[in-house]
């Protein structure tokens, strides 16, 4: 029975250790794409690809749609004529 308990203990511990590691916290960066470029303000809220300013950590961190400090990977060439609600996509991070 003790065994039995043990297993479980283990089992459930291993379970929160893999739903923490696949939690936004630890959320990586994509890796770079030559053919793209970073675009701020054009992600939807949590379809970011990195960096989304101050409490978030990276990817799929974003708290908001089109997020000015949180960038997603567009085709090379077409971020500054992306229009969103807010305005226009934007090779810089927007304040």
């Amino acid at each position: 029975m003790k065994q039995e308990i043990t297993a479980a203990a283990l089992a459930g511990s291993f379970a929160a250790a893999l739903a923490l590691a696949s939690s936004p916290a630890f959320a990586q960066p994509k890796p770079a794409q030559p053919n793209m470029d970073k675009c701020y303000g054009v992600a939807m809220a949590g379809q970011n690809d990195c960096a989304a300013g101050p409490g978030t950590t990276c990817a799929g961190t974003a708290k908001m749609d089109y997020q000015g400090n949180a960038w997603k990977y567009v085709a090379k060439g077409t971020c500054v004529s992306m229009k969103t609600p807010k305005g226009m996509g934007s090779l810089k991070p927007i304040t």
